[in-house]
């Protein structure tokens, strides 16, 4: 990976501010949500102090039964088609009874329906009528109670038969309507107004199953209570709607209602209540919008409130972008929880300054993350610039065997004077190319300088050889055990000899190859060339030479071409058996040549193929006593002509395992221009 894709990694770290920074927002908005939701249960509960201290609630006397407001007007018809928007708040009685009661300026209306398959029939009037399958209905006042049966057997208008003396208040004739079909049978009735009505009892028997037969449930009755409402209103906070339910869930007071947002408050848009509802609001419950306008709720603030407990509750608003906080509190009197108080309040302010928050701090973060990662961009480009100038200036300086190619004057090394930890690399590299300079020219003239060295000794070992030969030789003959050790004296003397020439002959041609002057030529002629002066050399072997049809033009010297080819010759000889065979190729590169020359013989060890063509390294068998040794010397001949044409040469195995193939690349050696 390189240093500028490091340091952008290293500025996409800063992606930690706006997630910081949506974590402080969240919790910003959460805060700003439990305050608001405690001000709220504060609120509920002094507005049910306040109700209880006014006794504005009347005291609950157990479960009662609810008298709904009628959203229609009702036929008396023993039908269930007007109650049709009631039913879902129907009351059971009996085992198998549901009730509905409501009332309006007519009149107060009662709709009972039983479920019973197998039926017992008989009218109020008949003797066994407690005997059939009736209803018992209970009406209560201030002065008292009585009961009414309720029975027929057949379809149809109905006439209740009193059971009790009679009530002040209540009346003497109670008409109804019977209906019944396959599931059971329906009752319906309505009475004048009845303001004084506060109690009403009612009980189902089923002849098939036994039991009381003037058994019922009686309860008081609650209705909604414009009065409760007005003084309701009074208490409670403008902007909040407020509802005051029995214990049992049923609406008994009403204030307010929820609605949208006022002027003061911005319509936050699909995005931002989507950015809102995703990333902020996350303990939100649905919507409720089937209770707003119910008699009964039982939601889960409400079921909190009627075991005791104040509770809160956030859900999302009916309208977009808009929360509303519920808040649900029970009344209690003397330790008894006798309603609950629900206070309601839709609000936008809390998304709008949450995404405000939030957007804010993503601005920022962003900002600070571009203005960071631009900064750290240009910072890595600029010293990823600086670096390749060294690295190019290092790549320059040296060539592969470590000699230092004098493009660069150590003295204007880049970058040298920059005071930071890159100045102080390039000093270090210059430095260290100083030294290596001088290594090298040391190393280079060692040979010359051995050769010359070395040059007098093994003349006075060799005088003085045949000085003690002679003198031996003048007493007496040369004893026969010494003749062996007089011969191998001057045999290790040659030998050195042979040395000593042969590293004067490398440093001459070093000089010689650096010093040969380029020109344009063809290679097919030098290559040809070459090949046909080597058929006559090789004796049995054959040899082999492809050449391209066009011409292969080449800036280069060609008599060091023939010299590395005439080396390569001579190696592949010495290893190619008597009647092998050896192939010399020449093809065209994009910018250069390559020319192969194969030989048939041993592979090449795989630990010596990179070191093939050093000074003094060999692969042929060592020299018998008396014989030149082989130096080594021809294939660092062919390096030092590949490199003075730009190329390289290496050695390789055949694919197929029979043989040898080395391969000399050149590029062509630099034109000289022509001061002017």
């Amino acid at each position: 990976m390189s240093l500028r894709r490091k340091l952008l990694l290293v500025a996409l770290c800063t992606l930690a501010l706006p997630i910081a920074g949506w974590f402080d927002v969240r919790q910003m908005e959460s805060l700003l949500r439990d305050g608001q939701a405690q001000a709220l249960v504060a609120s509920a509960q002094v507005v049910a102090r306040s109700l209880v201290v006014t006794r504005a609630l009347p005291p609950a006397e157990g479960p009662g039964w609810y008298v709904q407001e009628a959203p229609t007007p009702i036929t008396v018809d023993g039908y269930g088609d007007d109650w049709a928007p009631l039913t879902p708040w129907s009351q059971p009685f009996a085992r198998r009874g549901q009730l509905l009661l409501a009332e309006d300026a007519d009149g107060f209306y009662l709709h009972a329906q039983v479920a019973d398959t197998h039926r017992t029939r008989a009218d109020a009037e008949d003797a066994n009528a407690l005997l059939a399958d009736h209803l018992i209905l209970a009406l209560g006042n201030a002065a008292g109670q009585r009961r009414y049966l309720l029975a027929s057997a057949a379809p149809g208008p109905l006439q209740a038969l009193p059971l009790d003396p009679p009530v002040p208040g209540l009346p003497d004739q109670l008409g109804a309507r019977w209906q019944e079909d396959g599931s059971g049978y329906q009752v319906e009735l309505r009475l004048p107004p009845q303001p004084a009505l506060s109690r009403l009892g009612i009980g189902a028997y089923d002849a098939g199953s036994g039991g009381d037969r003037l058994v019922v449930e009686s309860r008081p009755l609650h209705r909604y209570s414009p009065a409760l409402s007005g003084e309701l209103a009074q208490l409670v906070p403008a902007g909040v709607q407020a509802r005051v339910l029995s214990p049992a869930g049923w609406l008994l007071a009403r204030s307010g209602r929820l609605h949208g947002s006022s002027a003061a408050e911005r319509d936050p848009g699909w995005f931002a209540s989507l950015v809102y509802r995703s990333l902020l609001a996350t303990r939100l419950d649905d919507a409720n919008l089937w209770a707003q306008d119910v008699p009964r709720l039982d939601t889960r603030e409400v079921e909190h409130a009627r075991a005791g407990h104040a509770v809160s509750r956030w859900r999302h608003g009916e309208e977009r972008g808009s929360v509303i906080l519920a808040a649900a509190v029970p009344i209690e009197r003397a330790g008894q929880v006798e309603g609950v108080l629900l206070l309601e309040q839709a609000s936008r302010t809390v998304p709008l300054l949450a995404n405000r928050a939030l957007f804010g701090v993503l601005l920022t973060s962003f900002g600070v993350l571009l203005l960071a990662g631009g900064i750290l961009l240009a910072f890595a480009t600029r010293l990823s610039l600086r670096l390749a100038r060294l690295r190019n200036a290092v790549e320059r300086a040296q060539r592969n065997d470590g000699r230092l190619d004098g493009q660069l004057n150590p003295d204007r090394f880049p970058m040298i004077d920059a005071p930071d930890e890159i100045g102080d690399l390039a000093r270090s590299f210059e430095k260290l190319f100083v030294a290596v300079g001088s290594y090298t020219d040391y190393l280079r003239t060692l040979a010359s300088k051995l050769s010359h060295e070395l040059n007098t000794p093994l003349a006075i070992v060799k005088s003085s050889l045949d000085n003690l030969e002679h003198a031996l030789q003048q007493h007496a003959a040369l004893p026969e055990p010494a003749k062996p050790y007089l011969e191998r004296a001057r045999d290790g003397v040659a030998r050195l000899g042979a040395l000593v020439r042969a590293m004067s002959e490398s440093s001459r041609m070093e000089r010689s190859i650096e010093a040969a002057e380029p020109e344009d030529v063809d290679l097919r002629d030098v290559v040809r060339g070459c090949a046909d002066g080597y058929r006559p050399l090789i004796g049995t072997r054959r040899l082999d030479c492809r050449l391209p049809e066009a011409p292969l033009p080449l800036h280069g010297a060609p008599e060091l071409i023939a010299q590395a080819l005439d080396k390569l010759l001579d190696n592949a000889l010495s290893f190619t058996p008597e009647h092998g065979w050896l192939r010399l190729s020449l093809r065209a590169l994009d910018g250069g040549a390559e020319i192969e020359l194969a030989n048939q013989g041993p592979p090449l060890p795989a630990a010596m193929q990179g070191r093939l063509f050093d000074s003094l390294v060999s692969l042929r068998d060592k020299t018998t006593p008396g014989e030149a040794p082989h130096l080594g010397l021809g294939l660092y001949v062919v390096r030092l002509v590949a490199e003075r044409h730009g190329g390289s040469v290496i050695a390789r195995n055949l694919d197929d395992g029979s043989g040898v193939a080395f391969t000399l690349t050149l590029r062509g050696m630099p034109r000289h221009r022509l001061g002017g």
